[in-house]
């Protein structure tokens, strides 16, 4: 058995090991806390190891020797010098920006290094305790360039709390993001444009002149009460006189009547069109709550498992693809038929102006008082679309019906790719039988009673809308995972596909839902009223459908999802899903007007 002094040697070997890998040198040398360094130049100073059992400080480590590894081997101390910006609080956000470009660089080779930088950062941002100006600017700016840059996903509570700041980046940064994205790789042109940016912040002024007004305020505090008194009675004296004059208006009064008119409005089930930003974290279900989120997560198939085991279950998903792919593809042509035939290009002819007809040149030739001949192209219709297939991943799908969904899943992307047409492939189902994590918080804390949903949710993103289907495929072997599908929470796998979607510029919008039945999680409906997850569904069905541009349809495998989807199909054979899926899509891109299935 290994002792702790034996177990934090071997620890700090590791890390040696891994930071002359990552940053791809041998010559740098590390240092602990206040451990005094050798006379190398080329040393990383890491936090100090405090004992083998702090598992939060180990991954502060390794997060720590992570982003410095890849600010050694992709950032050049001279050029960063040479566009360094002046002021204290620029140059931090300087230095922060040129510790995300090379993290942006370096996790697109190293997934393992971005999750222990990302893992690290998301515990670390969930604690924070923003109390000086200083401090809220530095952590927006580095929160919204990992956003922006290594696609972090925020928390809501920490979007809250960053809100404000984070729209004056936004600002500010909205038109050069594209372009500091595309500048990555170019250490010059990037720390010349971001530094250009953060001086014209003028940020350094800003926060000194806060501080100031914060200090003149403090010695008023300290050496004047008399003046608080005073000021306290003119107020009172000028509230007298406001009261009086009812030309004049209570301003205060005024924003509690307006914040009690927003809390109002926000309780109504409106249809009005200015409500719906509103009311899209409730999707129309107010009294739907959960216990906790903390455990939850968004992943992609391809961190959930090694590239080896995804590789052996696409192989046998393509075994079982070998039995339908005749009968699918045959499906497949037609739809790519349908879609190629909206989008081939048509002309208007014999105009009398537009584009030179050349084919109408020769009777010009031949009879010199024939008039030229213009054409024009028509409008195509056939819209910028975005389908999304969200494929529930409970217990309930395991065998037949779960490899026929990821086969369709995987043979539908492929048609809709070659059309044009953006493919997003999504799962949803839960990291626990039995309420997992949440439930034992929720256990630890005296069971509260109707704690809302208690189970933790896993959603799992097989191939998002930009990714080509060649880096997806293997991917959707993920379904065949044993010990994957559990638990289904569906009305809050709706509500996250609707958001993503909603952020993508595409002019038409198709979500389908493929499950078979209602929302099930034990944990969940044991400690809520029994309709409790049905109801949330129902609710966010209806939402959708009634007040967003996405269209909505479901395929029930087994079971009548009518009750559930106004456009849906029923499928008694898991062998119909095909048909079913593409003849769905066909009819809809047919079709110009929403219009139920029969």
């Amino acid at each position: 058995m290994q002792n702790n002094k034996e177990k934090l040697e071997d620890f700090k070997t590791a890390i040696s090991s891994t930071v002359k890998s990552i940053s791809n040198s041998q010559k740098i040398e590390i240092s602990f806390g206040n451990q005094i360094s050798g006379t190398n130049k080329y040393t990383i100073k890491l936090p100090n190891i405090e004992r083998v059992s702090n598992k939060i400080n180990f991954e502060e480590i390794r997060a720590a020797a992570d982003s410095k590894s890849l600010r050694h081997r992709f950032s050049n101390k001279e050029t960063f010098k040479k566009f360094e910006p002046e002021g204290n609080i620029s140059k931090k956000l300087y230095d922060i920006s040129e510790k995300i470009r090379c993290e942006k660089i370096g996790t697109s080779y190293f997934k393992g290094v971005k999750n222990n930088i990302e893992n690290f950062y998301q515990k670390r941002i969930a604690e924070l305790d923003l109390k000086s100006s200083e401090s809220k600017v530095l952590e927006s700016f580095e929160n919204y360039l990992r956003v922006k840059f290594l696609d972090f996903k925020n928390e809501s509570k920490l979007d809250k709390k960053l809100k404000s700041f984070k729209k004056d980046l936004n600002d500010r940064f909205k038109d050069s993001i594209t372009e500091l994205n595309d500048l990555t790789l170019d250490q010059e042109k990037f720390n010349s444009r971001i530094s250009k940016i953060i001086s014209s912040m003028s940020l350094d002024e800003n926060i000194k002149e806060e501080k100031k007004d914060d200090e003149s305020d403090n010695d008023d505090t300290q050496s004047k009460p008399q003046n608080q008194e005073q000021k306290a009675k003119e107020k009172e004296e000028k509230q007298e006189e406001m009261s009086i004059d009812s030309g004049v208006p209570d301003l205060e009064n005024e924003a509690k009547e307006s914040d009690k008119a927003d809390e109002e409005l926000e309780m109504e089930d409106s249809s009005r069109p200015d409500l719906r930003k509103r009311g899209n974290t409730n999707f129309g279900d107010l009294k739907y709550k959960t216990y906790t989120e903390e455990f939850d997560e968004i992943i992609k198939a391809e961190d959930l498992e090694s590239s080896e085991e995804l590789i052996r279950l696409r192989k046998n998903l393509d075994q079982q693809l070998q039995q339908l792919k005749n009968f699918i593809s045959k499906l497949a042509n037609k739809l790519q038929r349908k879609l190629l035939a909206k989008q081939n290009r048509s002309w208007n002819f014999d105009l009398e102006e537009g584009l030179l007809d050349t084919s109408k040149l020769p009777r010009i030739i031949m009879d010199p008082f024939n008039s030229l001949s213009f054409k024009k192209e028509k409008d195509i219709e056939f819209k910028d679309t975005l389908v999304t297939i969200l494929i529930d991943n409970s217990g309930s799908m395991r065998g037949k019906p779960i490899s026929v969904a990821a086969i369709c899943a995987d043979i539908l992307s492929r048609t809709l790719e070659r059309c044009s047409v953006k493919v997003e492939i999504l799962g949803f189902t839960t990291k626990h039988w039995k309420g997992g994590s949440s439930r034992e918080k929720w256990m630890k804390n005296e069971k509260p009673s109707l704690p809302g949903r208690l189970n933790d949710l896993r959603h799992i993103i097989y191939k998002s809308a930009d990714m080509p289907w060649r880096q997806s495929k293997n991917n959707m072997g993920l379904m065949l995972k044993e010990g994957l599908l559990k638990e289904n929470i569906d009305g809050e796998a709706l509500k996250w596909a609707y958001n993503k979607m909603n952020k993508r510029k595409e002019d038409r919008k198709i979500l389908m839902v493929i499950s078979d039945g209602a929302p099930v999680d034990d944990s969940t409906l044991s400690t809520n009223t029994s309709d409790y997850l049905e109801t949330n569904l129902k609710r966010t069905v209806k939402w959708i459908e009634g007040k967003s541009n996405i269209e909505l349809l479901a395929i029930g495998i087994g079971h009548d999802v009518t009750r559930y989807y106004s456009r849906a199909v029923k499928i008694t054979d898991v062998q119909d899903l095909g048909d079913v899926m593409i003849n769905q899509l066909t009819d809809l891109f047919v079709q110009k007007n929403k219009k139920s299935f029969n």
